[in-house]
C-alpha cells in the first residue's frame, strides 16, 4: 500500500477545520485516504482545534460589528437568548459542561458550537479553550473507534 500524500493530510486537516464536518468528517476521511489511525487522529484533532482560538477571540470583535446593524444584531440577540436558556446546565457543570458538549460527536455539537456557547456565556478564554480542546480529544477517540468499527464491518460484509 502506498503511503498517504501531503494532499491526504491536508484534506483531512482542512475538513476537520470546517464548521459542519469538523472531526466527524475529517477523521473518517483521513482513514479512507490511507492515514494510519494514529495519524488520522492527530491530524484531525489538530485541524479541529486550530479554529477555536481565532473563534473565541474573533467572536467578540464580530459581535461588536454585528450589533451596529439591525438585522445581524437581532440574530445575535436571538442566539444569546437561546444559549442563555441552557446556561444553567453549563453553570451547573462548569467547564465539564463545555467538555461534554464538544465531546459528544453529534450534529450541532463540536468545537465550533463549544466556542459559540463559551463566547455567549462569557466563559473566559483561559477556561473555554482548554475545555473545548479536551472535548475535541475525547470526541476524536470516540470518532476513531466508531470509524474503525465501521470499516471493520465493511471489510467483513463487502470484502473491502
Amino acid at each position: 500500500m502506498n503511503s498517504p500524500s501531503f494532499i491526504s493530510y491536508f484534506l483531512a486537516f482542512f475538513v476537520s477545520m470546517l464548521p459542519v464536518a469538523e472531526l466527524r468528517g475529517g477523521l473518517p476521511l483521513a482513514i479512507s485516504l490511507g492515514l494510519s489511525p494514529l495519524e488520522a487522529y492527530i491530524v484531525s484533532v489538530m485541524g479541529n482545534i486550530v479554529p477555536v482560538l481565532p473563534l473565541l477571540v474573533g467572536l467578540d470583535y464580530f459581535s461588536k460589528i454585528a450589533r451596529k446593524y439591525n438585522w445581524s444584531g437581532k440574530i445575535l440577540n436571538a442566539l444569546e437568548r437561546r444559549v442563555q436558556t441552557k446556561q444553567k446546565i453549563v453553570y451547573k457543570y462548569g467547564v465539564l459542561g463545555i467538555i461534554i458538549l464538544v465531546a459528544i460527536p453529534l450534529p450541532v455539537t463540536g468545537a465550533w458550537t463549544g466556542s459559540l456557547v463559551s463566547f455567549l456565556l462569557s466563559i473566559p478564554l483561559r477556561y473555554s479553550f482548554p475545555a473545548i480542546s479536551a472535548g475535541v480529544f475525547i470526541a476524536g477517540v470516540i470518532v476513531l473507534f466508531v470509524t474503525l468499527g465501521i470499516f471493520s464491518i465493511g471489510r467483513v460484509v463487502v470484502g473491502m
